[in-house]
Formats: structure tokens, sequence, C-alpha cells
């Protein structure tokens, strides 16, 4: 499935019916009133957010949507049928924009948030409402109203527990591999991730969610590489994962780089941070040793190290992981 994060869509709620203009005609009865019924309600457009969804992919291939029309009123006082409503499924995390993106109409960050976007246009009044002493035979109705129409932008924001973060090819797709049942591309090349990917990690009889972003490379906050189309996910994780590759030439600078981008886009920097050190099996067990020392020294932090070529030091950080959380 592909995933899609940013959808721009046309909603229009369905016209309200007009109302009817008939006069009552039966057998012995000369002088019939008027019994036009009102005309129904035009659908609303809702949206709902539903579970098992964590893309924007229904919106790339439909864009308009429109709520169907309340029908007309009928003789005999019969009000028309009202439109039903539309209601449109989204994942959570879902923020829906103004056509300008300056304002945010709705945050659907609650599970099974449903909210009315636009009502449907109210049904037009039928002739026997304008019956008086004065005109007992009016012709007089009105017309439904128009439906209310509007162009939007869905802007989705994964939910997630743990964010992992780091340089490309820092190794974080294969530790989401290694802790989740996904299965994300993994090559010996800088941006192989190249979409987000969710994963759900379980700890005994509990169970959280990662999610793998695209390396971050520096200057990401102003738009090089791909970093800024993804940061926003982790606006909504509440723990960040920094993964670093221990055989980097500088991984000290590999860490400051990325909380330099953390703190240019939105104050990431002040998320709650775990280190993990990647590869480990590539180094000798001292060399492991003295890097973790050194980055602890500078980062005041605990510092975690694995491997996923022999698994060693998978289960203590899952256990961080969610001792963490």
């Amino acid at each position: 499935m592909h995933f899609i994060d940013e959808a721009k869509i046309f909603l229009k709620a369905g016209d309200g019916g007009n109302g009817a203009s008939s006069f009552r005609r039966e057998k012995y009865i000369e002088f019939g009133g008027p019994d036009g019924g009102n005309g129904g309600n035009g659908g609303s457009v809702i949206f709902r957010v539903v579970e098992n969804l964590n893309t924007l992919i229904d919106f790339r291939y439909k864009q308009h949507f429109k709520a169907p029309k309340g029908q007309t009123g009928q003789g005999k006082n019969k009000t028309g049928k009202s439109g039903e409503d539309l209601i449109i499924d989204i994942p959570q995390g879902t923020q829906m924009l103004s056509e300008d993106k300056k304002y945010i109409l709705y945050d659907f960050d609650q599970p099974e948030q449903k909210e009315i976007i636009i009502q449907g246009g109210s049904g037009g009044l039928g002739n026997s409402n304008f019956k008086s002493s004065r005109n007992q035979a009016p012709r007089k109705f009105t017309e439904g109203k128009i439906g209310n129409e509007m162009w939007v932008w869905l802007n989705l924001k994964l939910l997630s527990n743990i964010g992992l973060l780091g340089m490309p090819n820092a190794g974080k797709s294969t530790f989401l591999s290694k802790v989740t049942s996904a299965k994300p591309k993994i090559a010996d090349y800088p941006f192989t991730t190249l979409k987000p990917q969710l994963g759900v990690v379980y700890c005994g009889h509990n169970e959280f969610t990662i999610a793998d972003i695209p390396g971050l490379i520096e200057n990401a906050s102003l738009g090089h590489g791909l970093g800024i189309k993804f940061l926003k996910h982790l606006e909504r994780c509440k723990i960040l994962l920094h993964i670093i590759d221990i055989t980097s030439d500088d991984i000290i600078d590999n860490y400051k780089i990325i909380r330099k981008e953390l703190e240019n886009y939105k104050d990431l920097a002040s998320k709650k941070e775990l280190i993990l050190l990647s590869k480990t099996d590539m180094i000798d067990e001292v060399a492991v040793h003295e890097k973790k020392k050194k980055l602890e020294k500078i980062t005041n932090k605990e510092v975690m190290t694995y491997s996923s070529i022999t698994n060693n030091g998978i289960e203590i950080v899952k256990n961080r992981l969610f001792k963490a959380l």
C-alpha cells in the first residue's frame, strides 16, 4: 500500500429539496385546501476516525465528495426524503486545513472522533405552510437551500508511541524489522526509506507502536533531503529513539546534526529522547565501549547498543522503550 500523507479534496453538502405546491383533490370535497409538503434536508458531510487506517491513499483516486440532495415535497403534506449523510473515513492523526493552508479547521487526534464538516441544506416549505385566513389557497412555496461547498487539505501526522530518527543508512529500517513484523525496504545505500513505516512492538503482554521516517541530513528542516516532508510525523510521537551508526567517522557530529534539525523544526528537541548505537557487530567490544562512554559524556544520557546480525541488545532496547513509555 502506498503511503500518502497529504491530499486536497472538494466537499459539498447536499442541497435541500424544494417545497411542493399542491391542493387537496378528493371526491365530494369541493374546496380542498393546500397540501404541499416540505422538501427533505440535504445530506451532511461527516468525517469519522477509524482504526486500521494509516494513509490517505483513498483520496489519491477520488477528490470530489458530494452528499445526496433532499427530495422534493409531495402532495398530501408528504415531506420529501432527506439525503443520506456522506460519511468519510480517515486515519487518526489527520488534520483538516483551509484551502490556503493557513488555518487548521479540525484536528482528528482522538479515536472514533466524528465531526460534521458541512451541514446539509434545509428543505424548502410547501404551500400548506402559507395558508392564512386571508389566503386560503396559496400557491407560494420555497426552494431548498443550496448545500455549502469547500476545498480543504488533509494532512496526516502519524500517531506513534516511538519515533525513529537518525542519519540516512543508520539502521532505522533494520531495527524496525527486528522488533516488529513490519517489512520496510532495506539496502546499503542512503535514503532507502522514502516513506514512513509503522510497526507494532510486542513486549510481554504489552504493545506499542514505532514509526520510522526517512533519514535526516544537515539542514533537513530547511528543505534539504527528504526530512522536511516527514519531520511532521515526529510531532505526535511520545518518545524519539535516535539511532546512530557506530561505524560512522564521527558519531558525536552525527548526533549534533540531528539535534540541530529537531531544534529548528517546531522545537522537537523538547521531546524525550533515547539513544541507540547500531551495527555494534562491525567493531570490537573495546571500541564499542569507548564510543558508548564518549557519547554518554557528551549527551549526559544513557546510550544503548545493539546488533541486527547477532540480535545482541534487542530485548534490552524493547524493555527500555516500554519502560520509558
